[in-house]
């Protein structure tokens, strides 16, 4: 029995967007629906960045994770399904599940403070003015680069390796890989340093040089902290998030025929 298929109380949420709206009301009044809080499985409608929203929501709410299912009414729709507003009984008791493991992100501040994060998609480093990043990366308390000379640097999950990672030139990861990508933004110096794939079980650390004179901004996914001396990356087991997907659309294949897209 999928997670889909038990009895279930569900919920509706949507972006603010004018379609979104507009599938929010079609849906309304032809199931039943509940408040997010009380549910056991969220079904969302919006883009790729509602749907991180909503993923981060259930983070910050509870455990264990209420699966969600998406439908796209935003742009890309990387991790949403098609929106079709019949049958979704029907779809969501044939749904695919897929979990996906967040990073955990702790970033320490020139004045001291201390910033801990959640990341789906990645967490990436990015320079906050016109002068260059020098960072110092570490992976497992060995100091892999001494100085990269970049615009920034990322880290990657599987579920993100096709969204920032990728166009940063970063590598696409297979979905249950168990594998992270550590991808320079911009690198100037090594010059032919292109990146790195590491094992999910890896802790990096990225310290940033020179922090008052050329400081440097941490991402994670949509959340910001700004000027960072140093900032520890590890995937946070603790974490898992469960996405449902239409066994034809399904988000494994995706991430693996995004290799072909020219």
């Amino acid at each position: 029995m999928t997670y889909a298929a038990a009895p279930q109380k569900r919920a509706l949420v949507a972006s603010p967007a004018a379609a979104a709206q507009a599938a929010a009301e079609t849906l309304a009044d032809a199931y039943d629906w509940v408040a997010p809080e009380e549910a056991d499985l969220i079904v969302a409608l919006g883009g790729d960045g509602f749907m991180l929203q909503t993923l981060h929501a259930i983070l910050e709410r509870r455990k264990p994770p209420i699966p969600v299912f998406g439908m796209n009414l935003g742009t890309v729709g990387f991790l949403m399904n098609e929106w079709r507003h019949f049958d979704l009984e029907g779809r969501l008791a044939r749904t695919k599940p897929f979990k996906v493991t967040a990073l955990s992100m702790s970033a320490t501040t020139i004045d001291g403070a201390v910033h801990t994060l959640p990341a789906i998609n990645e967490v990436s480093m990015l320079r906050e003015t016109r002068q260059t990043a020098n960072l110092e990366v570490t992976v497992n308390d060995r100091v892999v680069l001494p100085e990269l000379a970049c615009d920034g640097i990322l880290v990657a999950t599987p579920a993100g390796s096709t969204a920032y990672n990728l166009s940063a030139q970063g590598p696409i990861l297979p979905l249950g890989s168990a594998l992270l990508a550590l991808t320079p933004i911009s690198p100037f110096r090594p010059r032919r340093w292109r990146g790195a794939i590491l094992p999910d079980k890896a802790r990096i650390v990225v310290r940033v040089l020179d922090p008052g004179k050329r400081p440097v901004s941490a991402v994670a996914d949509q959340r910001e902290v700004r000027d960072v001396a140093s900032v520890e990356i590890a995937v946070d087991r603790s974490r898992e998030l469960i996405l449902l997907f239409d066994p034809e659309h399904a988000l494994d294949d995706r991430i693996t025929m995004e290799q072909f897209i020219a």
